[in-house]
């Protein structure tokens, strides 16, 4: 027997490390995970803003800047018997006591305007047939408090209409969509949040069929979760993170955390079954497992790290925090799991659930992966090229999709409000969602002749006579305008009429006055931008992730056909969702089933954001198969009989993880969002795929074909380093040859 020339690799000596100090481990981790909490707490600070890209963003900003909050809100006056206006004396009264109950709230509305107002102004707020007349403000105070001040003006609202019933009285606008909005998906996440943990339990519990090894996994996960959460608040000192990481940082870090530590678990079960002893199993799974967790966890952070380029705030905000859960979930996988399984013995075992129980305790291969994947071996034409087709044919529709934004009436599918804005569209087109235009300049020019001769000639060119207000700011070297917009602010109509305004009517109208800077901003000024940094950018994210990615398998594997196979089936799983979503979404298929309205898209970030989601993720489960086939590679297993044996040992547990990652993920189909209901599906469908199709019958037909070619690496890419973390010696137990239905050993 040979004698060990050097360490062991870094990823076993710490495993090694925290099951000898198990308490220090355990109390370690647990301290960390305090720590982050209280240091995240004291690192609170005001949140960044978070602004659009191009032209919008910058009017963003200087509406940030004028200290304004043009949040303008417009209140909806119909009377229920189709009476006009001029003639109908409750429908009158009607708009008469919500004019005075807003003005009765300065510090919730201000610039309140009626139809019973003199002048041109007061007209404009009736529609053409005289059967609908508005009543607009604006939310006062701070912008990003709006959604919380609106609430007075809604109350008010509200008992108007409890005093006139025979008058439809009912209020929408930027504000109180937004917060409409807010409490659909705050409430949607609350219900996923809450069925997420038992779901996964229940999972664990049917897989390892012991209530202390499924919980080891759900601890993890949450622990991880807790700690990312509280450490956004340091790089929120210096970027913008929204409300919405939150939500993402679960969602990956709920399937990354289950991932890891039930690779991990299985891993040491599988080497006690062979007869190990519990040290031997805990530095067999650190020195496969283990290893694995950090190439997968590596390649999953770069390639989230790709959001970056695309320059936008609000993917720079997800891609911290969930780059900040993979590594704590890595950490976590590495250290705190080997210690809790060294403490626990065969305690882990504790809490068996009947009939499950003693058929789950032992991790045994899959009898029916290795049947499987022995016929696709034997006959890899035969299986993968049906695959291959079937996998093509989902993918197809995804050469149409369509990505874009929707307006307020599908994003509130469902509630009131979506009513309230279809049929204040239908009266007052463009009232729903204007451009916001900030001029800034001197203000004795803002107040010239010029320039008030200038927003004269702009309210000219408004079609429909709809109404151009304006406001100023404080100091007076702001204007804020308010330019009826054609549409809902997200479709054609909006953004033809976004384009003619940018285009045409601002350089013949604002152009001619010298001394000022003006920039269109709104939904659809801020959705159009949005779409153009993503279309300039996405190509550019894409392939940084399909490079960084194949490095990373080419410094794992040291071949140049896994890392080229390993690129091609992640973009096959990725079309297949792709499809998928636009199968459902895009062409309006299952709308009553799953609660949604279609509106000829799907949402402009999630192409992008679930192309570098699920390709991280996708290697996740790519590098952990490999490993095992590599594995037996490496002891003189032929190809063949590696590809067999290495998907057999793995396949259960990847079955396992993919199926709980598969259910948390499915919770966000049933929210009442359909951004959320579009990433849940499109996640939940490509894990699915990826897990049974890619991996059971493509990768191992692709392996097959490929043979001796499978560990090649051409003299032009051998610069690139291995990840051993560090040299580790030759094997000191000599081989033995893969025996079908067990696990090979050294």
């Amino acid at each position: 027997m040979s004698k060990l020339t050097a360490r062991p690799p870094l990823v076993e000596r710490v495993a090694g490390w925290s099951a000898r100090h198990k308490k220090t481990a355990v109390f370690g981790w647990l301290a960390l995970i305090v720590a982050a909490v209280v240091i995240g707490g004291m690192a609170h600070s005001a949140k960044k803003e978070s602004y659009d890209p191009g032209e919008a963003g910058r009017a963003e900003r200087a509406l940030n800047a004028s200290g304004m909050s043009p949040q303008s809100e417009s209140v909806l006056a119909q009377s229920l018997s189709g009476a006009p206006f001029a003639t109908d004396k409750e429908f009158r009264a009607a708009v008469s006591d919500v004019a005075a109950a807003l003005r009765a709230l300065p510090d919730t509305a201000t610039d309140v305007r009626s139809p019973l107002d003199a002048g041109a102004e007061g007209r404009a707020l009736v529609s053409k047939d005289g059967k609908s007349a508005l009543v607009t403000f604006v939310v006062a105070g701070d912008k990003d408090k709006a959604q919380t001040t609106v609430v007075k003006a809604l109350d008010a609202v509200a008992k108007v209409q409890a005093a006139h019933p025979g008058v439809r009285v009912e209020e929408a606008g930027t504000a109180s969509v937004d917060k409409a909005i807010n409490d659909i998906v705050g409430e949607g996440l609350q219900k996923a949040e809450f069925s997420s943990v038992p779901v996964t339990l229940v999972l664990l519990l049917i897989v390892f069929g012991a209530l202390v090894a499924a919980s080891i996994p759900l601890l993890l996960a949450l622990t991880a979760v807790a700690a990312a959460m509280s450490l956004l608040a340091i790089p929120g000192h210096w970027m913008p993170i929204s409300e919405s990481t939150s939500s993402i940082v679960l969602l990956v870090g709920m399937a990354v955390g289950v991932d890891y530590s039930l690779f991990y678990i299985r891993r040491e079960r599988e080497e006690r079954a062979l007869g190990r002893s519990p040290r031997e199993a805990l530095r067999i799974a650190a020195a496969t497992s283990g290893r694995s967790i950090v190439v997968s966890g590596l390649t999953v952070m770069a390639c989230l790290a790709g959001l970056f380029l695309t320059g936008i705030d609000e993917f720079s905000g997800w891609s911290i925090g969930t780059i900040l859960v993979v590594g704590m979930a890595m950490l976590g996988s590495v250290t705190v799991v080997p210690a809790l399984l060294s403490w626990f013995g065969d305690k882990v075992d504790k809490g068996r659930v009947p009939i499950l129980g003693k058929r789950r305790t032992v991790a045994r291969e899959s009898r029916f992966w290795r049947s499987l994947v022995r016929q696709v071996v034997k006959r890899p034409l035969l299986w993968g090229v049906p695959t291959l087709v079937a996998l093509l044919v989902v993918a197809l529709p995804a050469t149409g999709l369509k990505a874009k934004n929707s307006g307020g009436i599908d994003l509130t599918y469902g509630k009131p409000i979506s009513h309230t804005l279809e049929r204040l569209q239908t009266a007052f087109p463009g009232g729903p969602a204007p451009a916001q235009l900030l001029v800034h300049g001197d203000p004795a020019v803002l107040k010239g002749r010029e320039m008030t001769g200038a927003i004269a000639a702009l309210q000219g060119m408004i079609p429909n006579g709809a109404q151009v207000t304006t406001q100023t700011s404080a100091d007076g070297h702001y204007l804020a305008v308010s330019v009826p917009l054609a549409g809902d602010g997200a479709d054609s109509a909006s953004a033809a009429a976004l384009g003619d305004l940018r285009s045409r009517v601002l350089p013949a109208t604002l152009g001619h006055v010298s001394g000022i800077e003006y920039n269109v901003g709104g939904l659809a000024a801020g959705q159009s931008d949005f779409g153009d940094q993503l279309h300039r950018t996405t190509p550019l994210v894409v392939g940084f992730v399909v490079l960084l990615a194949f490095l990373l398998m080419v410094a794992a594997f040291r071949s140049l056909a896994i890392p080229l196979t390993a690129v091609a089936v992640n973009l096959l799983s990725v079309c297949a969702a792709y499809g998928i979503v636009k199968w459902i979404f895009q062409d309006g298929h299952l709308e009553k089933q799953l609660g949604f309205h279609a509106y000829g898209g799907v949402v402009a970030w999630l192409p992008l954001f679930m192309f570098v989601i699920l390709f991280g993720l996708s290697m996740d489960y790519h590098v952990f198969v490999l490993s095992r086939i590599r594995e037996l590679r490496l002891r003189g297993v032929p190809t063949k009989q590696a590809v067999t044996g290495g998907i057999a040992s793995s396949s259960g547990v990847v079955s396992s993880a993919a199926l709980i990652m598969v259910a948390v993920f499915s919770l966000f189909a049933i929210m009442p969002f359909a951004p959320m209901k579009m990433i849940g599906i499109g996640m939940a469908s490509a894990i699915a795929v990826d897990a049974t199709l890619v991996r059971g019958v493509l990768v191992p037909a692709i392996m097959s074909l490929l043979g001796e070619r499978n560990w090649k690496l051409p003299r032009a890419l051998r610069w690139i380093p291995g990840i051993a973390l560090e040299k580790t010696a030759a094997p000191a137990v000599p081989t033995r040859i893969y025996e079908p239905g067990r696990v090979p050993i050294s």
